[in-house]
């Protein structure tokens, strides 16, 4: 190709019209693709703008927001959108997209109402909080906790708890940016009641943090949500639990049976309050099971200031969050809390997903063994813990594999450990496993 080759900008938009990408995107695309081929051959080297432009386009059109199979073994998966919601409360949500909604208005008495007062009056229900509040993201929470209620003073927290999470999100910035003065205490394996204690005069709350993503194991030792509420009593301040998870009740009774191995230790919303608390912190989209948001329970004065301050406006979720929301926790409210999807995949049985995991590997007609393996609960939940789980184990150039399969159509997201290609159903809908199984047999 020579530079008086190089086409149009606009017949090189029409060959990319196939990618279903917008007009603007795709003249932009050859218009790019065009000047540099040019540049390249000006400089004495090959270059088909063509076939630039069909990468750039192809590359493009994969960032395109579109639905993937999980078949990573992780639940709750921060880059793939984290909870599922229940088909449930993504109708609702949609009719809320799509048309008018009472949102603001209540329809009792034709007059403006609160944002959100069904859903808090559900959260408040579910947890035996005297009242509720709901933001766009747990980060948001906390946020508007340590302003609304931090007031600019001290807020006492373990050393152990300044946690770092994914998006480089650290709390002592958060708490510099909400005005709070941050007073660390103890060390980063041990605090103790009297390392709190020594604190707390003058203080403007206690803060008590999930670890998310870490546990620290060992010489350790921390001190319980009652006896920091009995301190923060004695001082007349809050205590503010962040619990992150969502983990509405240690019983699980949404669930047959005893609570299962895998959530133990993990500090549920209502015993948290229960303990005392004054306000418990958690996200939506976690162990919930809905969309993202920021949930807060607690006692009705705290809630209060929390609402009235101005930062909540800014932090306030729309209508389609709202819906779907309200719907995950009708479901809870009705008993069926699992149904709805994370407590779905992590309760199916181990050899059902044995019997799919042999059969899939059956149709996809590959050389791959079933092992023993783990899923885990993800998105920072429940640290260090895991899911019984098999796992299709297919051996030999598993990057190669991995790639192949994230241009499949859905695209699958497996995992690679150990020299193998490793993928975990847990994740997976029975309805995908076809999908699946053809996606394996094109790529290995």
């Amino acid at each position: 190709m020579t530079v008086r080759d190089l086409p149009s900008v606009d017949a090189l938009a029409d060959d990319l019209a196939v990618t279903g990408l917008p007009r603007v995107l795709l003249v932009e695309t050859a218009r790019h693709a065009i000047a540099t081929a040019r540049a390249a051959l000006l400089d004495g080297a090959a270059a088909d703008a063509g076939e630039m432009a069909r990468r750039e386009a192809a590359s493009l059109s994969r960032r395109r927001p579109q639905r993937v199979i999980n078949a990573t073994g992780v639940l709750l998966h921060t880059n793939l959108g984290r909870a599922p919601l229940h088909p449930d409360a993504a109708a609702l949500a949609a009719a809320a997209a799509t048309g008018y909604g009472a949102l603001e208005l209540d329809l009792a008495t034709g007059r403006r109402g609160g944002r959100a007062a069904y859903v808090h009056s559900l959260i408040a229900h579910l947890t035996s909080a005297e009242a509720a509040l709901v933001v766009n993201n747990n980060a948001g929470a906390l946020f508007l906790a340590l302003a609304a209620l931090g007031g600019g003073g001290r807020v006492v927290v373990s050393r152990g708890e300044l946690i770092e999470i994914g998006g480089s999100f650290r709390l002592p910035e958060l708490m510099l940016a909400a005005g709070a003065r941050l007073a660390e205490v103890g060390t980063t394996n041990r605090t103790r009641l009297a390392d709190y204690a020594a604190a707390a005069p003058g203080a403007a709350l206690l803060l008590k943090v999930h670890p998310s993503n870490y546990r620290v194991e060992g010489f350790t030792a921390e001190v319980g949500y009652a006896e920091l509420a009995g301190l923060a009593g004695q001082h007349d301040i809050p205590l503010v639990a962040d619990l992150g998870s969502g983990l509405l009740d240690e019983r699980v009774p949404w669930l047959d049976g005893p609570p299962p191995q895998w959530l133990a230790g993990e500090p549920a919303t209502r015993q948290v309050l229960e303990a005392g608390a004054t306000v418990v912190l958690f996200s939506g989209d976690k162990l919930l099971g809905g969309p993202q948001a920021g949930i807060i329970a607690g006692s009705a004065g705290a809630v209060e200031a929390m609402a009235r301050h101005p930062a909540a406006r800014a932090l306030r979720c729309g209508g389609p969050t709202l819906a779907a929301l309200a719907a995950t926790l009708e479901l809870y409210a009705d008993g069926r809390g699992g149904e709805v999807p994370f407590w779905s995949m992590a309760a199916r049985p181990y050899d059902g997903l044995r019997e799919r995991a042999e059969k899939l590997v059956e149709a996809a007609g590959i050389v791959a063994e079933v092992v023993e393996g783990e899923s885990v609960p993800g998105a920072g939940s429940i640290p260090g813990s895991t899911i019984p789980s098999p796992v299709i184990r297919v051996a030999g150039r598993p990057d190669d594999a991995w790639r192949r399969l994230l241009e499949a159509a859905p695209p699958v997201v497996a995992r690679r450990r150990d020299d193998a290609l490793e993928l975990d159903l847990r994740a997976v809908e029975p309805a995908d496993d076809k999908h699946l199984a053809a996606a394996l047999a094109a790529v290995t």
